[in-house]
């Protein structure tokens, strides 16, 4: 397994070792021992696993302390443009985002620090994406920044995405006061 840091401080691509043979592959999807040699955070709580069309673009969501929440997050079948955005009012990087194409093929997983806002869009039909928590969801505490919003300005490189009702009224960036 191998680690690539992102320009990001803390947002973390994890490349595990895939071993291929006649039969498939087989890897670890988590060690808790490996993981915290690579200084990862390994308490997780909550598993949450979501299946979408192609096309979807789900966040930009985060947790607000004391139940911000950590996500190794991976997927399973399919791909997906995943995207963090920086929240850490004192970073250097606060409102910068990066993204990475995680997929069934590369397998890889992207550790994703409490203090960031997350989102994917999904580029096949069928993905199934999965998330490692390391706080419990609280409905309270639950908060989202507007997926297109100008002033963070991902390229998401989608026409015409589908995305939930809740996602197309969150508030914008510059409205955002973070509790981070």
């Amino acid at each position: 397994m191998e680690i690539e840091e992102t320009k990001i401080e803390g947002l973390i691509i994890v490349k595990p070792s895939v071993f291929y043979d006649e039969r498939g592959y087989f890897f670890e999807s988590y060690n808790k021992d490996r993981f915290e040699k690579l200084g990862l955070v390994s308490d997780y709580v909550q598993d949450n696993e979501s299946k979408s069309q192609k096309g979807v673009i789900r966040g930009l969501h985060f947790q607000k302390p004391p139940f911000a929440q950590g996500k190794l997050v991976r997927v399973i079948k399919g791909a997906v443009m995943d995207v963090a955005v920086d929240l850490r009012k004192n970073s250097p990087t606060y409102g910068q985002w990066e993204s990475v194409e995680l997929s069934e093929n590369n397998k890889w997983m992207y550790w994703i620090p409490a203090g960031f806002a997350h989102g994917f869009l999904t580029l096949e039909n069928d993905t199934i994406f999965s998330y490692k928590c390391t706080n419990l969801y609280n409905k309270a505490s639950e908060g989202s920044i507007l997926w297109n919003d100008a002033d963070l300005d991902i390229q998401w490189n989608v026409e015409r995405p589908i995305i939930s009702e809740k996602d197309t009224i969150a508030p914008s960036f510059a409205s955002f006061v973070s509790p981070f």
